[in-house]
């Protein structure tokens, strides 16, 4: 019998429109011989399933049910493809355990713990995974610009805390310009963290469970247009991302060793895609994202296409795992 599979998309960020994107590449790709696919739109004023035609029916949140006229119906997973809040910073996944609803990104506490992205890089730290020194600011600190030169140097840069990787980002070359970076910043979160600028190859790597272990998929080598990987580098062709990365062998055993010891430390499961520069031959991870997009011409998906995974096997390899977690 075909399991239901409710793909939950949209959320609450800036980011709810790529998130779209990618719930819509999953619904078009999952193996409809084996799975009934169900598009979730998770909005703050709504929760609703829409159909092919374009109609909503609303979601009840007591059990995640839909009723559809006499019948109700219920999942057997969710498929969670919402990036930023509340898809990615741990609510939904605790909502789904509490309801005993298998879903395929990893925990609460991984979701919320890699979502912020001080905690994640001090929770790692101790592992010997490298990141960029660092300075902490949350709305009504005091802002002294001296200070933070001091401490992170120039060019730095200015990121909102709790926020996907392409909104309230800033590079900053001089110290008049940091109260804007800042209040830019602060646009998206309430906490902030400002980084030394590292000047070297920056690669992102995806790290997912397929086939019941942690596989580590070919490295992507980002070279951005812009002044950095900005929302237009990202998602508007103002970049090359080449896979394999030009990355030497050594520099290759290097960042894969730290991706795959960041994700079992982690305990992670589903998938990730983590963020590195190269300072010589040494990996310093910038961020770890658990809901990365999943559209056709996204990171995670190139990669698993280069190590001969398709987007069905990716997306219903996720499905399986989850399922088989739950037992």
């Amino acid at each position: 019998m075909k399991k239901n599979i409710a793909i939950i998309m949209g959320g609450y960020s800036s980011e709810y429109q790529i998130s779209l994107k990618s719930g819509s590449v999953v619904y078009k790709h999952l193996n409809k011989q084996k799975f009934n696919a169900y598009g979730i739109h998770i909005f703050k004023d709504k929760w609703v399933y829409v159909n092919e035609k374009n109609e909503e029916f609303s979601v009840d949140k007591h059990d995640f049910s839909v009723a559809i006229g006499k019948e109700k119906l219920i999942f057997d997973c969710v498929f969670n493809a919402i990036h930023g809040t509340p898809g990615e910073d741990g609510l939904m996944q605790a909502y789904f355990k509490l309801l005993g609803i298998p879903q395929t990104s990893c925990d609460y506490y991984q979701a919320a713990l890699t979502f912020n992205k001080r905690d994640l890089l001090s929770a790692l730290r101790p592992y010997g995974i490298k990141s960029a020194a660092s300075y902490y600011l949350n709305l009504g600190d005091t802002i002294k610009e001296d200070e933070i030169v001091n401490k992170v140097g120039l060019p730095c840069f200015v990121k909102a805390n709790k926020a996907g990787s392409s909104f309230g980002i800033s590079k900053v070359y001089r110290k008049e310009d940091l109260l804007a970076a800042i209040q830019n910043a602060y646009k998206e979160d309430d906490e902030i963290i400002i980084e030394t600028f590292l000047d070297g190859t920056e690669v992102s790597v995806g790290v997912i469970k397929y086939k019941g272990k942690t596989k580590v998929l070919p490295i992507t080598e980002i070279v951005t247009d812009n002044d950095f990987f900005d929302y237009q580098a990202k998602y508007e062709g103002k970049s090359q991302e080449i896979t394999p990365a030009r990355i030497t062998d050594i520099q290759e055993q290097n960042v894969t060793k730290a991706a795959q010891r960041a994700y079992d430390i982690l305990k992670m499961r589903g998938y990730s895609r983590s963020e590195f520069i190269f300072v010589g031959d040494q990996p310093f991870m910038l961020e770890m994202n658990t809901t990365p997009g999943l559209t056709e011409a996204s990171i995670l998906p190139q990669q698993a296409q280069k190590a001969g995974i398709s987007l069905s096997e990716l997306f219903e390899s996720a499905i399986d795992e989850a399922l088989d977690e739950n037992g």
